[in-house]
């Protein structure tokens, strides 16, 4: 197999012990060489050699926000790519459940990639020195982390709507226990003062469709003229409630989410949103937390923030006399 890639073997052993320690070139030639001869490592001599798993362990707090699968589709396949496999749960937002599945991987991953956690920053803490965590999404302590710069992406949309005239606006909350939705309504709090436009917070939502038509009264009651709402699905279950109840969108009332799920730009009218990239978050995660394991960042970090962007549709409009 050296022979054939054209490396030598100590560079096909590391290769295939250890992909992510070689360089991508040599990595894609002992892989192509590995192939043509039906070479198929046994993962359990595998693992009693290095004393790894070859997993990694992917927690998501709710698969049924079609936000989540486009990170799990770039994990996957950027792991893939350095012979990881990857055990995913879902824990349907429920912080404990969080914490008793994390336990419960803990002895089969090398580490663990945490999208949007809700766990209680101590519970998350507590994991650090046992193995290695990445989280995704969310800040926690010295935990290295992969984000999104919300407080950019809600300035943005704060831009945006103060220049269509909007001066009063309403925001409809996510899980209390999201650190994102906290981050949202701080970045939020801080623009709206800035820019001296009333701020109308109506609390937590579900982040789902129905939370959203749930919240759709208390905007229509508000003496508001836009929302921004925690994500897109909350956002496509307001215009629904609003067209029940006669509400025109735009001419009547603005609405803003954050995502950019594929459906935003299905619907009529076509969602705006802040949008943020999903595959991108997945594939440094995994960068990341690879980096990690070979001991190239120490455990205090570091830190990846990837952008937000305004993606203007046909869901906002001029502010309503």
């Amino acid at each position: 197999m050296a022979r054939l890639a054209g490396v030598s073997v100590s560079s096909v052993s590391r290769t295939l012990a250890s992909p992510e320690s070689v360089r991508p070139g040599t990595r894609e030639r002992v892989l192509r060489a590995a192939a043509e001869v039906g070479y198929s490592p046994n993962a359990a001599a595998r693992a009693l050699t290095t004393g790894r798993t070859y997993n990694v362990g992917l927690v998501v707090p709710d698969l049924a926000n079609p936000f989540f699968p486009t990170v799990v589709k770039a994990i996957q396949s950027r792991a893939r790519e350095f012979d990881y496999s990857v055990l995913l749960v879902d824990t349907d937002e429920d912080p404990s459940a969080e914490v008793e599945l994390i336990r419960k991987l803990v002895k089969q991953v090398d580490g663990f990639l945490l999208c949007g956690p809700r766990a209680a920053d101590e519970d998350l803490r507590s994991f650090i020195g046992e193995t290695p965590v990445v989280t995704v999404n969310r800040r926690v302590g010295p935990i290295p982390s992969v984000i999104c710069d919300h407080t950019d992406g809600v300035r943005q949309a704060v831009g945006h709507l103060a220049a269509l005239g909007h001066r009063a606006i309403a925001y409809v909350g996510g899980p209390r226990a999201s650190a994102v939705n906290r981050e949202r309504a701080r970045g939020l709090r801080s623009m709206c003062t800035s820019m001296g436009i009333e701020l109308v917070d109506l609390g937590n939502a579900a982040p789902n469709f129905d939370g959203g038509a749930a919240a759709a009264d208390l905007v229509l009651a508000a003496p508001v003229t836009a929302v921004l709402a925690y994500n897109d699905l909350q956002a496509l279950g307001l215009v629904s409630r609003f067209k029940e109840r006669g509400a025109s969108v735009p001419e009547q009332i603005s609405v803003v989410g954050f995502d950019d799920i594929p459906l935003a730009g299905q619907v009529s009218p076509r969602l705006t949103t802040i949008a943020q990239r999903g595959d991108l978050l997945g594939r440094a995660a995994v960068d990341l937390l690879l980096d990690l394991l070979q001991d190239r960042v120490g455990a205090g970090g570091p830190r990846r923030v990837m952008p937000t962007q305004l993606i203007v549709r046909g869901s906002t409009g001029p502010a309503a006399a």
